[in-house]
């Protein structure tokens, strides 16, 4: 039990959709549960801002370990967020302009009520620009939209990786080797549908034995899963059928991670999940990471808990 109960609201993707087995926010609000806490939930599209208030509308929460009986809500009501003791920022992207829009309402009740992850810095640290800050420690990767640029780069490095800016789960991701046809068909597509740039890495070969997913909590590294991606597929991600299986952390991934882990800890990235190819990172997700169950079940650690532990000090 915590010293105090604290008044927790998950800001998230609808409940009942969740799988208990392997979602990250079910797991959060289930340790929080068993700490207390008192959760209250609401969807993304139902948070607002109201005359200097900012409010959403949602249900208290109660949650279990029942497949397809996993949780009850309350009577739904309207609360004022900056009452709570703690947000919790859990929607998956795309990080759009409604995305961005949230972190900034959310801005505005935060650290009076702490706001997990810290709004400014999500807004400022999207999962593939981060990463730009330590170029030593990821492989060659350029971001544009114009064509040229992006051939040129392939010209440079062969095979690669192609990817939309604020995507998630894997979606739109295209390996392309280096006489590959469909560059040009690719970026026709992407610039017909979003006025985003891509970005583009140089393929890493290590892939075929894994993508990493390192877990840290402000700023510490407490464990890692590796995803191998299903026969025939490049991508790794859980979401395309990539399979998790119990992994070390490498000195590699140790270094990574005392290399990012200040500037986490210092802007509030309470929870965080970077991808590890190789010896490279790729990803730093500060949005919504998951892969914590399959952690605590490889490991035998509750990370939740870990992670609460860290907000109950936050908050005294």
């Amino acid at each position: 039990m915590s010293p105090k109960a604290l008044k927790v609201a998950l800001q998230m993707d609808p409940i009942g959709a969740v799988n208990i087995d392997a979602d990250t926010t079910f797991r959060i609000g289930e340790e929080a549960q068993a700490r207390g806490h008192e959760l209250f939930y609401y969807t993304p599209d139902r948070i607002a801002f109201q005359e200097g208030r900012v409010t959403a509308r949602g249900w208290p929460l109660e949650l279990r370990r029942e497949k397809g009986n996993h949780f009850t809500l309350g009577e739904e009501r309207e609360i004022d967020l900056s009452e709570m003791d703690v947000v919790w920022l859990r929607q998956d992207p795309p990080f759009d302009m409604s995305y961005i829009t949230i972190t900034h309402l959310l801005d505005m009740i935060h650290p009076k009520t702490l706001v997990v992850n810290d709004p400014f810095w999500v807004r400022n640290y999207p999962e593939k620009l981060l990463v730009l800050n330590f170029p030593d420690l990821t492989p060659p990767t350029a971001i544009a939209r114009d064509l040229a640029t992006l051939r040129a780069f392939r010209d440079r490095h062969g095979d690669i990786i192609l990817k939309p800016l604020y995507g998630n789960g894997g979606a739109g991701v295209f390996k392309l080797h280096s006489q590959d046809g469909n560059l040009a068909s690719l970026h026709e597509m992407f610039t017909g549908i979003s006025r985003e740039p891509l970005i583009v890495q140089k393929y890493l070969p290590a892939v075929t034995k894994g993508d990493k997913r390192v877990i840290l909590i402000d700023g510490e590294p407490v464990g890692a899963i590796n995803r191998v991606p299903a026969k025939g597929e490049t991508r790794s991600n859980m979401h395309v059928g990539g399979r998790p299986e119990k992994v070390e952390l490498t000195a590699r991934d140790r270094e990574i991670c005392a290399a990012i882990g200040p500037l986490l800890k210092e802007k509030g990235q309470i929870l965080v999940g970077i991808d590890v190819i190789g010896d490279w990172l790729t990803e730093i997700n500060v949005t919504s990471p998951t892969g914590i169950q399959e952690l605590e079940r490889f490991d035998g650690v509750n990370v939740a808990a870990k992670i609460w532990e860290a907000i109950e000090a936050r908050r005294g």
